[in-house]
């Protein structure tokens, strides 16, 4: 997958961002998920497999995810670049796969679990299809579905950095103070944003590059 005129120091934020809450996720593995927050754990449909699984799987989408647009690597190291990309396909399929069982058990009524369950399919969607064009040897797609696929894994990262957003903004009286009401517009705030960049950032890539202007003649 390309890096494809990504800003270094976009993608160093994305990879630190990205690499920080997987190791929150793994932390919660780590520890058994004794530390998981209460009104994540009061979901109706995620005891006792739906939320190990999707946390798990999920810290390793996040880990491998963001190292796929280092050039470097992929120059350097295409046969580490392509187990990598495996181990990130995978995560995402079977922490999709999970987060789309457990969507609807929301604490925050069907307006969030509608949210969390489109993200879900999305994301498993979206990566099978950046799989397949790798199959296919089609890399243009495949390195498009890719973006798609990592702007959706973000989600875990924007999510998290909404919520505490939300709560201050919540004890300014700026919103309404209450979490589900905050959570029900996290659920598609994590998430639509970054398709919407994604979408963006691959317009610009179909742009062609404007050639050098020609010397004059002397």
């Amino acid at each position: 997958m390309s890096s494809a005129n990504v800003v270094k120091p976009t993608w160093w934020l994305i990879m630190l961002l990205s690499v920080a809450i997987a190791g929150y996720a793994l932390f919660h593995v780590a520890t058994g998920f004794a530390n998981v927050p209460p009104p994540v754990l009061d979901n109706a449909n995620l005891k006792p497999f739906g939320i190990e699984v999707h946390i798990t799987a999920s810290a390793f989408a996040m880990l491998t995810g963001a190292f796929q647009f280092n050039k470097t690597l992929r120059n350097r190291a295409r046969t580490f670049h392509r187990w990598l990309g495996r181990i990130y396909v995978a995560a995402c399929l079977v922490g999709g796969t999970a987060g789309a069982a457990i969507a609807m058990g929301s604490t925050a009524g069907p307006v969030a679990g509608s949210g969390f369950l489109s993200l879900a399919v999305l994301w498993v969607l979206f990566t099978a299809m950046a799989w397949t064009s790798a199959m296919r040897k089609d890399f243009t797609s495949h390195e498009r579905w890719m973006i798609r696929s990592f702007a959706l894994t973000f989600a875990a990262v924007t999510l998290r950095l909404q919520l505490p957003l939300a709560g201050t903004l919540g004890a300014a009286g700026v919103i309404p103070s209450d979490f589900v009401w905050s959570y029900r517009w996290i659920a598609w705030l994590a998430w639509v944003p970054n398709l919407i960049v994604a979408e963006l950032f691959i317009a610009s890539l179909r742009k062609p590059k404007r050639s050098a202007p020609a010397a004059a003649a002397a």
